[in-house]
């Protein structure tokens, strides 16, 4: 369990986690609250964030010895964190390479591209895997090629089909993973009403590539639907997507892109808990676009910023009841009739 933030130290963990905020002064903060900050930050994901904002601040002695050890245990992880993401980048070129040459269209999405193109410190998003998205039809021969880079399959292959998400593991450094995906809406469940795939991610982007469009929804289908609000860091990836949108055309490219893959009301609630954690009105703005049906309304009760930082803290298990009981709501919704072109 976490070490328990009061209010003002969650304000200031958020000021932490945002990329684009000032550089907060820690030094008036006592070691032991410093030292809770330091922890929610990591297992939020954000820690790199606020070692880079303590450096921007200069470094200054500390009388708490403990705590300076800590710092300099912190700043040699996040150091290795960034060379696994470095290999991990390798890697992932190398599969691109194959794939090409064998004529299987495939795009890496998520990590590496959230950091290229989100954030203005690469080092800010460092990510544990590589994620590769194909037309489903074209997995089979997608996995050949990973296999023939060395990596050998590390989840059931009836499973991993049922899933359209394959996990290969790098034989000589098992800590490489690699995802193959044909869907990144992977919960069966849900994929009757949602969709986010390939084709999907090739009509919102239109002529560009990685559009901001395109990459915003897939942090909101990756902070929702992928995963359940489990860290900070889904929403942080959220918010630099919403800066990212630099024009009207944009936001109703985004918009478009909701109802075609069905993600109105995972748009509306990550959105809005986003523009409540960080102050971000436009996220806010943004997410009031969404028509508030009945199971909007119910999700927002649901995920609220107290939803998001008491993840592992103290009310974790309500935390945990009230993600489950959004996940039911996205199961339940209905299904989209005709998808829209964009």
């Amino acid at each position: 369990m976490l070490p328990l933030l009061n209010s003002a130290e969650e304000k200031l963990l958020l000021r932490y986690a945002d990329p684009e905020a000032s550089a907060v002064d820690a030094d008036f903060l006592p070691a032991k609250a410093l030292s809770a900050l330091l922890d929610n930050a990591e297992f939020h994901g954000v820690l790199p964030i606020m070692l880079r904002k303590l450096s921007e601040r200069g470094e200054h002695p500390r009388r708490d010895a403990g705590l300076q050890a800590k710092l300099d245990a912190l700043r040699r992880k996040a150091t290795i964190a960034t060379g696994q993401s470095m290999l991990l980048q390798y890697h992932g070129d190398r599969i691109m390479k194959g794939l090409a040459l064998e004529d299987v269209p495939a795009r890496i999405v998520k990590g590496p591209v959230f950091a290229r193109k989100l954030y203005r410190h690469v080092s800010d998003r460092p990510f544990t895997d590589i994620d590769i998205l194909v037309e489903p039809a074209n997995l089979s021969r997608a996995n050949q090629v990973i296999a023939a880079c060395g990596f050998e399959l590390g989840s059931n292959e009836a499973q991993s089909y049922g899933l359209r998400e394959f996990k290969w593991l790098e034989k000589e450094n098992s800590s490489l993973l690699v995802e193959l995906h044909g869907d990144l809406v992977h919960d069966t469940g849900m994929r009757r009403r949602l969709s986010l795939g390939f084709h999907e991610l090739h009509a919102i982007d239109g002529e560009a590539t990685d559009s901001p469009a395109a990459l915003l929804t897939i942090a909101i289908v990756h902070a929702a639907g992928g995963h359940k609000f489990h860290r900070l860091q889904l929403c942080v990836d959220v918010l630099q997507g919403v800066r990212a949108l630099q024009s009207a055309e944009s936001e109703t490219r985004l918009l478009d892109a909701a109802r075609m893959t069905g993600i109105e009301l995972e748009l509306a609630i990550v959105l809005n808990v986003t523009g409540q954690l960080f102050g971000e009105r436009r996220a806010l703005e943004l997410a009031g676009r969404i028509k508030p049906g009945l199971s909007i309304r119910l999700a927002k009760r649901l995920i609220t910023t107290n939803t998001l930082l008491s993840v592992n803290a103290r009310d974790k298990l309500g935390s945990r009841l009230r993600r489950d009981a959004f996940r039911w709501i996205q199961r339940l919704a209905r299904a989209r009739a005709i998808p829209e072109k964009m």
